[in-house]
């Protein structure tokens, strides 16, 4: 009996976390938990993988844009308001492109010029580590992601196929882009004072305003905060199975089963009530909060008081996404062209 799309999916998703663990705790990566972060964002990707020739050629551009992000530094350090303004619209940009071709690497980049100015402007030397960690990240991503598609193929696309969906009008673009750059940017700000302790939390940002972009207002409170405690919740599971045997291999299979999981209500094995969006918002809740979570284990912090907190935080800037959703929603039904926008 062949497998439906969807149980590739998610075979595909569970193997190739399963595969990032073993490569990146392995191996003693710098910031491992990027590195599955990075893996989760490409499989979840719908439509076929990465060439590995243009796996090459995006890991070169998102390098580049690593330093570019380092150069922001200095403006931040001398002029904190013009590198913040100038900030809030290189992320304007970057959402409404990933809006008009809902590209993965949206998330990467918006990385890219929010965690690597932030941490640069408290420790250079943990910018290189980052960067080193979001470059073999996505480099691993995409060799993972070629491999379990190579392992689990689909089907040639037939004419049964529903076509692919049509691209996002520009005043929807920009709409979703206003929405996200709101939700990321108080967020950044708040990195600046503390990137050691907010790097969690701006990560978490990130997600919320690309979630926020695909939500409204009547459902923005289960989406945002709804996703948040959920992944917090499989945080709390994993973290619990781990404990059991606390090595390598359980946490690989403990990741693997929480990713079968998810990744089965995320691809529509298993239907839920929830959007594709609030699962894979989950997972990555649960990556942001475990990885943290494993370092302050090796390193002799007290794990439950620093999850706490994050969790605390995650939650906080998942009720601020919300509220900031609702608010632009409606000053947006106010104006007089909220029509003509709603159609668009």
């Amino acid at each position: 009996m062949s497998l439906h799309r969807a149980d590739k999916a998610v075979l595909r998703l569970a193997i190739g976390l399963g595969f990032a663990v073993l490569i990146a705790y392995g191996l003693g990566l710098p910031a491992p938990f990027i590195v599955c972060l990075l893996t989760v964002v490409m499989l979840c990707k719908p439509g076929p993988p990465i060439p590995l020739l243009k796996g090459v050629v995006i890991v070169g551009v998102v390098a580049a844009l690593l330093v570019t992000g380092v150069l922001m530094v200095p403006l931040l350090e001398n002029y904190r308001v013009t590198g913040v303004i100038l900030t809030g619209v290189i992320l304007y940009a970057v959402f409404f492109a990933g809006a008009r071709k809902a590209s993965p690497l949206t998330f990467i980049l918006v990385i890219a010029f929010t965690i690597i100015p932030a941490v640069g402007v408290a420790d250079q030397a943990l910018v290189t580590a980052l960067s080193e960690a979001f470059a073999v990240g996505l480099g691993i991503g995409v060799l993972v992601g070629g491999f379990s598609h190579a392992l689990f193929p689909d089907v040639p696309a037939g004419a049964n196929i529903a076509p692919a969906p049509a691209s996002v009008s520009t005043e929807a673009a920009k709409w979703q882009a206003i929405k996200a750059t709101v939700v990321v940017m108080p967020a950044f700000v708040l990195t600046l004072t503390n990137p050691a302790s907010y790097l969690p939390t701006i990560m978490k940002s990130v997600t919320l305003g690309q979630q926020a972009t695909a939500t409204n207002a009547g459902s923005a409170g289960r989406e945002l905060v709804g996703s948040t405690l959920m992944g917090a919740w499989m945080a709390v599971l994993v973290w619990c199975g781990l404990s059991l045997q606390p090595n390598l291999w359980m946490l690989m299979l403990w990741m693997v089963a929480a990713a079968l999981w998810a990744g089965a209500k995320l691809f529509g094995v298993w239907r839920t009530s929830f959007s594709p969006s609030f699962w894979s918002n989950a997972l990555i809740t649960m990556l942001i909060l475990l990885g943290p979570a494993i370092e302050d284990a090796n390193v002799g912090k007290d794990v439950y008081r620093a999850s706490a907190i994050r969790v605390a935080l995650f939650v906080a800037v998942a009720i601020y996404a919300w509220g900031t959703v609702w608010a632009l929603e409606r000053w947006r039904a106010s104006r007089p062209k909220a029509l003509v926008l709603t159609r668009a």
